[in-house]
């Protein structure tokens, strides 16, 4: 079947929409990631969100719920252990993650594909009560991000003087850090733990390079995020590869298009500097300045 013919199979639409939703949620996150330094933090939130899946399949639980609570539980121990700590600890607890979802896949008596999925992500396999669940979550992560903007940005770009004017600069990460969480346990299960980072950091990562205006980082890192996923799935879907390396390729390209275009853009402003300096005349000795010397 041709790319065309099988974009009219109802789970492919299924897939499709959930892509756009997923790069939607994980674009509007994306350059606050970056410029708050989140993205080990993201990444560790995205493992545990991979141990409580894996432990939610092992006893016969909800994924999602056992996603949800592992993404949560993290982001939030996280967020409460500040930024001091929070390096060392996040590779404690990354480790501390992966080990037990080792553990919980290798336990799990049933299909190794659907224990295997949860690494690589199964984004065929978004049923309409799986789509329904992403929609209602992106509409919460994206109107709590629209009520959060001022103060969130205030408190990612000058915390102390956030701190200082009565921002709840510990409070706005916690909350930050369920976001985070929420997003990183449905795209557990769409994309996989393992290539979460492609549209949770790379897309931000893209933006950032390209324009200073935070708001517009917002709105281009949705755009890459959402090309990626969907196109990755629409170029997957004819010879019949995972999704996932597609997604991770075109993540990457947009992120050095995007490298190159700040490149350039940083070289013809020191080059234009250079030039109005030198284009400026010398300014004439002072009168008085030359008669109090003689």
């Amino acid at each position: 079947m041709s790319t065309w013919d099988l974009l009219q199979v109802d789970f492919v639409q299924n897939a499709l929409m959930a892509s756009l939703l997923l790069g939607l949620v994980s674009g509007a996150l994306a350059p606050l990631i970056v410029m708050r330094k989140m993205s080990f933090a993201a990444h560790a939130t995205g493992e545990l969100a991979l141990m409580g899946a894996a432990a939610a399949l092992l006893f016969g639980v909800s994924v999602t719920t056992g996603a949800v609570l592992g993404a949560v539980l993290a982001a939030v121990v996280l967020a409460l252990l500040g930024l001091k700590e929070q390096d060392a600890t996040v590779g404690v607890v990354l480790a501390f993650g992966m080990g037990l979802s080792v553990l919980f896949i290798y336990l799990y008596p049933g299909r190794t594909s659907e224990a295997y999925a949860l690494l690589t992500g199964q984004i065929v396999g978004v049923s309409g009560a799986s789509l329904g669940i992403l929609a209602l979550m992106a509409v919460l992560v994206v109107g709590a991000v629209a009520v959060l903007w001022r103060p969130l940005l205030f408190a990612t770009v000058d915390p102390v003087m956030a701190a200082a004017s009565g921002v709840p600069v510990k409070l706005l990460a916690a909350a930050f850090a369920v976001l985070i969480g929420i997003v990183a346990s449905q795209g557990v299960q769409i994309v996989g733990a393992l290539l979460l980072l492609a549209l949770l950091i790379t897309p931000g990562a893209a933006a950032v390079r390209v324009t200073s205006n935070p708001l517009l980082a917002v709105v281009l890192s949705a755009l890459f995020a959402t090309t990626s996923a969907a196109g990755g799935l629409i170029l997957s879907l004819e010879p019949g590869l995972p999704v996932s390396p597609f997604v991770t390729s075109i993540s990457f390209a947009i992120y050095l298009a995007c490298r190159a275009i700040g490149w350039a853009r940083g070289r013809r402003v020191i080059r234009d500097e250079s030039r109005q300096r030198h284009s400026q005349p010398e300014l004439p000795a002072d009168p008085h300045h030359s008669q109090s010397v003689s």
